[in-house]
């Protein structure tokens, strides 16, 4: 596989590169991102394929589940640079189902040590789900507990989000404008997710 990725980079140079040098010149000189895009670490899930976006048009971080944690210093950092710097407009968490991370969170392996510390970020969004389901007495099959929970973590993620200071700044000042997607990978398409309102006071 290393081999095949080298390889790859050689076609990239030779189609696409050399092709458009100007641009690439040009980006080699600063970045103008106009997103930042905060979403899962899986492979299934690369931003510029599914969105059909170019280098330097989104600023990308990625991890296990799509978490944003305020004690992650590597997020922070992005953030910081990204609202404070950067000056983008735009924040998308983007979570997706048939999430191996959320499954970890609904089936945790007892040989695993750091997976589930990490999910603790997570586990809020399976509380919040399970609660709902008992309290309407609803009986739902394990794929469909977990896409609800998939989703909700998103919502929560975008909570945790709020929890930056100068996160929060830039939308009461109107710069800033948060998003929640979930990206499915049967059909391919993006779900755009229902604004909660309390996310914007």
């Amino acid at each position: 596989m290393i081999t095949t990725l080298l390889e790859g980079n050689k076609r990239f140079v030779s189609d696409v590169f050399d092709r458009e040098k100007d641009y690439f010149a040009e980006l080699s000189k600063h970045q103008r991102p106009t997103v930042l895009w905060i979403g899962c670490s899986d492979s299934r899930v690369p931003v510029n394929t599914i969105t059909q976006t170019r280098p330097g048009e989104v600023f990308v971080h990625r991890n296990v589940g799509n978490i944003v944690a305020t004690n992650d210093w590597n997020l922070s950092a992005v953030l910081e640079f990204t609202i404070n710097h950067l000056k983008i407009p735009d924040v998308v968490v983007c979570g997706h189902y048939n999430c191996g991370g959320i499954n970890a969170l609904v089936n945790e392996s007892p040989d695993d040590r750091y997976i589930p510390i990490w999910l603790n970020n997570a586990y809020k969004a399976l509380e919040r789900v399970d609660e709902k389901l008992r309290t309407l007495r609803l009986q739902v099959s394990d794929d469909q507990r977990r896409r609800l929970i998939e989703e909700e973590n998103v919502r929560l993620q975008l909570e945790h989000l709020l929890e930056y200071p100068f996160v929060r700044r830039a939308m009461l000042d109107g710069k800033l404008s948060v998003h929640g997607w979930m990206y499915d990978m049967d059909t391919g398409e993006i779900k755009v997710m229902q604004k909660n309102d309390m996310i914007c006071r």
